[in-house]
């Protein structure tokens, strides 16, 4: 034979059927696999991605069952295993699995450290010393400082870009074979996102480890995976070279998919001109908190530092930033649903806390907000039409019948069927949910909308739609919008203005159009550059490479957001742009 032979396949998917009862959720998947490299699944939710990989790890939901189709895996039979113990011997110590919310996955009740020690002592004889060194290891390996400091620590005390990265160590500690990396990253922002892949690639390529990406992100699987396979309602409908995929898409379903990532060119709502509708001025927000490790003292945690900002009536506004930014913080006290420190709250030219308490109430009842997750926010125990009527239960000039016609009406306006108005939450999508959740403050009629990170947790198909519905809602009913969001190209579509928020202080503030042509602030630079999209080229779509970063600006030095006791300001730095400067820094003729 000329030439060097091809690796054989690590894993083998043959005609793969899955089902639950008498439904089928997989129908005659093939897949192939080969060691160290990456292979995306693809698809909107349901699809059955998770599915395949659970499958895959035999552990499917108890419902569930491999009805036809085989899985091999490194000469093992996964379909049909000689024993229980060679199944749960492959688990852990050959195939590695990553949840995409680790706090679900990790015991809440253990600290780290045995966590992370206790596949080690299944799977391996090493000496208690030895697994602790291991660990340790790993963690320096997932970037995290000060490890020795982590292991006695429980999971709710880490940021979820934290524990993801905790879970990527605990996995793959035992150096496994495969890695299935199931939306590893969906809840996180685009920097510890891309932080995260970041370091999992790192860590797998050092083991040589195969990974199974299981995403429904184009841009970020275009990014990290050797190839792509695409599945829609359980069947596999395309499959190839990452990049042939991207370029010349075969199937409708695939350009459709593509279609939604790129979003489509920008419409931003401008809103009206003259007295803002929302003043923020010097809003603080403080966290007293125990101190760590000890039973005695208090610490105070600087959420929110000295943020202003305006919103004109009409307008759709973007407040970005990486998680724990303090984003929703600022839209919760706005609602007063979290106590300010300081600062002040104007509405309509009223100030919050110097009115009597009815006319605040009333005045409150003007500002609705739509959070993230809808599961969540919407109460399991009521039916649909009862959870939007709920909108107007302040309203005494409606009759009851009034009330349901109005609810019937709204989810009309929201796209959905006014029969759905007797099912539960459980019974919708996710995306049919996020309508619910709009519907509901939209039915008051509201001059404001707070909108917490509403598509985050949306497949890029569904945030297509939801993004859509925003702008037609907003030019029927003209309601203005802060868009809480830690994903740049979201609010790109939306926003007229963009503010930038780093560890609870303000970076920068522009309009959206200049703010993507010319970000001033580093921080702004690096948010942009960690935000992986798609672009069209010769030959089709393809990854866009990282924006360049403008240096050539030094005529004032930055503000640094991690040195938090720097005093700090404002200025206007050219373009329109609002950067955030040391206060001791010498304004150049360049921030003119």
């Amino acid at each position: 034979m000329n030439g060097q032979a091809k690796p054989a396949d690590l894993l083998t998917v043959e005609d793969l059927d899955i089902s639950f009862g008498s439904v089928s959720v997989v129908n005659g998947v093939n897949l192939t696999l080969k060691p160290g490299e990456v292979l995306a699944l693809v698809g909107e939710s349901g699809s059955g991605k998770s599915m395949i990989g659970r499958s895959i790890m035999g552990l499917l939901p108890k419902a569930g069952r491999v009805s036809r189709g085989r899985i091999r895996f490194d000469g093992h039979e996964i379909t049909a295993p000689e024993s229980a113990e060679e199944l749960r011997l492959l688990r852990g110590r050959s195939i590695g699995l990553i949840f995409q919310e680790p706090l679900s996955s990790l015991n809440p009740s253990m600290r780290i450290g045995e966590q992370m020690f206790e596949a080690m002592r299944l799977h391996t004889d090493l000496t208690e010393a030895q697994i602790r060194d291991h660990a340790l290891d790993m963690l320096r390996q997932v970037r995290l400082d000060r490890p020795e400091t982590l292991l006695n620590r429980y999971p709710h005390e880490f940021s979820g870009g934290m524990r993801q990265r905790i879970m990527i160590a605990s996995v793959m500690m035992l150096k496994p074979r495969l890695l299935i990396a199931d939306e590893p990253t969906t809840a996180l922002d685009a920097v510890v996102q891309r932080e995260v892949l970041d370091i999992m690639q790192d860590v797998a390529r050092a083991s040589g480890t195969a990974v199974i990406l299981i995403s429904h992100d184009l841009a970020v699987v275009a990014r990290y995976a050797d190839r792509i396979a695409v599945m829609e309602k359980g069947n596999l409908v395309e499959g190839g070279d990452t990049g042939a995929v991207l370029a010349r898409p075969q199937h409708p379903y695939t350009r459709r998919l593509l279609d939604a990532a790129q979003l489509g060119t920008p419409t931003p709502v401008a809103g009206r001109a003259g007295v803002p509708l929302l003043t923020v001025e010097g809003l603080s927000v403080d966290f007293t908190e125990k101190k760590l490790m000890g039973l005695f003292g208090r610490t105070v945690h600087h959420a929110v530092r000295d943020v202003s900002l305006t919103v004109a009536p009409g307008e759709f506004v973007g407040l970005v930033g990486e998680s724990g930014s303090g984003k929703s913080t600022i839209g919760r006290a706005i609602c007063d649903l979290t106590p300010m420190t300081a600062g002040r709250v104007v509405f309509d030219g009223q100030a919050f806390g110097e009115l009597p308490a009815a006319g605040e109430r009333r005045l409150r009842r003007r500002i609705r907000m739509v959070f993230q997750d809808p599961f969540s926010s919407l109460n399991p125990r009521m039916r649909i039409g009862q959870i939007v009527r709920e909108g107007l239960r302040h309203d005494r000039s409606l009759t009851a019948a009034e009330r349901q016609t109005a609810a019937h009406d709204m989810l009309e306006a929201v796209g959905l069927d006014r029969n759905m108005a007797d099912r539960f939450p459980h019974a919708l999508s996710g995306g049919q949910r996020q309508r619910v959740a709009i519907a509901r403050a939209l039915i008051a009629q509201p001059d404001l909308i707070i909108a917490d990170e509403p598509v985050s947790a949306l497949d890029v198909t569904i945030q297509a739609q939801i993004l859509a519905l925003l702008k037609r809602l907003q030019a029927e009913f003209g309601f203005a919008c802060l868009f809480i969001s830690h994903d740049l190209h979201i609010v790109e579509q939306l926003c007229a203005r963009l503010y930038v928020l780093h560890k609870g202080r303000l970076m920068e503030e522009a309009a959206t159009p200049d703010l993507f042509a010319a970000p001033r602030h580093p921080y702004t630079r690096r948010l942009l550059g960690a935000s992986p999209r798609l672009e069209k080229g010769p030959e089709g779509l393809r990854l866009a490479e990282d924006p360049a970063p403008d240096l050539s600006d030094n005529a004032f030095e930055y503000y640094d957001a991690t040195r938090v006791d720097d005093p700090y300001r404002l200025i206007e730095a050219g373009k329109g742009h609002r950067v955030a400067v040391r206060a001791e820094a010498e304004i150049g003729a360049g921030a003119a």
